[in-house]
């Protein structure tokens, strides 16, 4: 499903390139859930956001399914993103204009993929139903956030990468998210990436990495 052979990201400092990754080797299985920890500002966000495709490493190859990404074009990145990926943040970025039912279609409308019977199971399945006309400000947080992962997963995509998803919320609403996602990813048949600081978050998924000074090591959560 994801395969990063060899990835190294640096950033130019007066003394010279910082490398924050250096020499990344990862694979994610179709359907596996993948744990990624590290300490603040180790790279963990970094290392996501060349998966997704939205920065371009320095060295290395990362392949998306059958897709090798240097073989792409910003366009052909963006409409990859849109077909197979599902994207999660701490920020909810949730459309303040559009309603809780055209947040929740949004991705799978750009990518020509609306099923209404997996939209409606998704209204339910987070606890939204009834509130389908509200908009993002009457939500709580957990309501918010449980909306952006179903507005990930509406389009039914392969992969999910979520960056510390349950960042702004209390534990008891962060559980209760997460709960949900596992639950969710099950159903939907859906690898995931998940940026975490947290062993507790990190320990039902089925394999944790940990990356330090760069580089990963496979690590019981």
């Amino acid at each position: 499903m994801l395969q990063l052979t060899d990835v190294a990201k640096s950033y130019p400092t007066p003394q010279g390139p910082l490398f924050v990754l250096d020499g990344i080797d990862l694979r994610l299985a179709p359907g596996e859930s993948l744990a990624l920890m590290g300490e603040s500002g180790s790279g963990k966000s970094t290392l996501l956001h060349l998966a997704a495709g939205l920065d371009t490493p320095d060295r290395g190859e990362i392949v998306l399914g059958a897709r090798a990404l240097s073989s792409l074009d910003e366009a052909g990145r963006a409409d990859l993103r849109r077909q197979r990926l599902g994207l999660v943040f701490q920020q909810f970025h949730l459309v303040p204009s559009l309603s809780v039912l055209d947040n929740l279609t949004l991705q799978a409308r750009l990518a020509d993929r609306e099923d209404r019977d997996w939209t409606h199971h998704l209204i339910e399945r987070l606890g939204l139903a009834g509130l389908e006309g509200r908009y993002p400000e009457q939500l709580s947080g957990g309501q918010q956030q449980r909306l952006a992962i179903g507005r990930a997963l509406a389009p039914r995509p392969e992969l999910l990468l979520a960056d510390e998803p349950t960042g702004n919320l209390d534990e008891g609403a962060a559980d209760q998210v997460l709960d949900l996602l596992r639950a969710l990813i099950g159903e939907s048949d859906c690898a995931l990436l998940m940026v975490t600081h947290s062993a507790r978050v990190a320990a039902p998924l089925d394999r944790c990495v940990h990356l330090h000074h760069g580089r990963l090591a496979d690590r019981t959560p």
